[in-house]
């Protein structure tokens, strides 16, 4: 699908405001309120816009453990790759898994009740043997940043040239 600069600027302002009214998210993209509306129902439809989410506060919530942890396998067949991802997939304490190159394979974030749920977790993992060969666990002991907001206004609209600002 081919994006334009209005495009981009729709896709950023739902992006921060998902509740944006029709009449504000017309007025950031700079077109009128119908068309504003149909190029947003056409992002949804070709799966650019995949869903709409309120982010919440865990810790405003109960207290929780976030643990990133790297997970190198033992075998390395798409067997091995796909069973483990469909079991991590279905363990909702799992919250995000990426499949990286270099070093490990896996790199997972982990939102858990306190390090001793999270240890339970490990161990069901494990015992499920899912091809596990080593992990290292990272205790995030502060959050920095964690942005869910895509740099959109930097990318660059099909067919148009980025300029440096």
């Amino acid at each position: 699908m081919k994006l334009d600069a209005i495009d981009l600027r729709i896709l950023d302002a739902v992006q921060r405001d998902g509740r944006i009214t029709k009449l504000a998210l017309a007025e950031k993209a700079g077109l009128s309120p119908t068309p504003c509306w149909m190029r947003l129902r056409k992002l949804e439809k070709a799966g650019v816009i995949t869903g709409y989410h309120a982010r919440i506060a865990p810790r405003r919530i109960a207290p929780v453990a976030s643990v990133m942890m790297e997970v190198t396998l033992a075998n390395h067949r798409q067997a091995d790759f796909e069973r483990f991802e469909r079991a991590i997939s279905a363990i909702p304490e799992i919250v995000a898994c990426w499949s990286v190159g270099g070093g490990v394979d896996y790199i997972l974030k982990i939102i858990a009740h306190d390090i001793d749920a999270y240890q339970r977790l490990v161990d069901g993992l494990l015992d499920r043997e899912l091809g596990i060969d080593r992990y290292f666990t990272y205790i995030v002991t502060k959050t920095v940043k964690e942005d869910t907001v895509l740099p959109v206004s930097s990318f660059t609209a099909t067919g148009e040239e980025q300029t440096a600002s």
